[in-house]
């Protein structure tokens, strides 16, 4: 099993490939294309498509950034409204607006709630956003990173690629599954599909008396209020699985409980409980 280890999109990437062939070009080629990635959908990056995108309003683009604003759209629909790619603007008013790394423990001033929702049109290669809203792909962008990661991986064979708890898997290793060790919680074996988290106990600083974090809750243009505290889910891809844990989270733990989606989710008093039948 050879492994490796870089950041990008402001996470730590973690590759596994289970051959003797596997070299440093192979490793190489991921970390090129999750460059490349990084620079069509980065909010961070002023020279990036997407901001191009946001700032313009209209756009001609690339097919990779079709294709992720055209699987975020599908997840606003199915999740209705609960994953929604428009939240760019009610993120940065939470105060999360440089990679956070840079954002300050505290600031002075108040949360500025922005609204969400706003229309998104995609035909063919052209996206044009509704004035007064501008695009955030994070989440979706970094299982859509994965899950090509893993594509390239997989010519040296079995793989699994893990962008910041976002795991896309190709192929079983020769023990038959991958095994995922979930955050304060029970190692999952992964032989398809992608596994996510979403929470809201790591990533939070203060804007004035209040304490912010990143996960935005669209019907509110704020940071979400929840009793739960992390999901992990299992899906189809690392894609999907980053679309349920969010809409999970934002659920709630008596909606999450109800569903039949395999998922590990941890409360506000601590407790982990499984569902979906793990």
């Amino acid at each position: 099993m050879r492994t490796h280890t870089f950041l990008a999109m402001g996470t730590t990437v973690e590759l596994l490939v289970e051959a003797e062939a596997a070299d440093d070009e192979v490793f190489g080629r991921v970390a090129a294309e999750f460059e490349r990635l990084e620079q069509v959908m980065s909010r961070f990056r002023p020279d990036s498509e997407l901001s191009r995108l946001n700032a313009a309003g209209t756009l001609d683009v690339s097919p990779d950034l079709a294709e992720v604003v055209e699987l975020a759209l599908e997840a606003r629909e199915r999740t209705g409204g609960a994953f929604d790619p428009t939240v760019h603007d009610a993120v940065v008013g939470a105060g999360y607006d440089r990679t956070f790394d840079e954002v300050p423990a505290e600031r002075d001033g108040a949360p500025e709630p922005a609204a969400c929702m706003g229309q998104v049109v995609l035909s063919g290669r052209r996206i044009s956003i509704e004035p007064g809203f501008r695009l955030d792909l994070g989440g979706i962008g970094k299982g859509f990173a994965a899950e090509r990661a893993a594509e390239l991986l997989a010519l040296a064979g079995p793989s699994l690629v893990s962008a910041g708890g976002d795991v896309a898997v190709r192929g079983v290793p020769a023990e038959g599954t991958w095994a995922i060790a979930v955050h304060d919680g029970p190692t999952l074996g992964l032989d398809h599909g992608g596994l996510a988290t979403s929470g809201i106990g790591g990533r939070r600083w203060r804007v004035g008396e209040s304490e912010q974090h990143h996960l935005i809750d669209p019907r509110t243009g704020a940071p979400a209020v929840t009793d739960l505290v992390r999901v992990t889910a299992i899906g189809a891809d690392a894609i999907d699985a980053e679309v349920l844990a969010k809409s999970l989270l934002l659920g709630g733990k008596e909606a999450a409980l109800a569903t039949d989606v395999p998922a590990v989710l941890v409360d506000a008093d601590g407790r982990t409980i499984t569902t979906g039948g793990l």
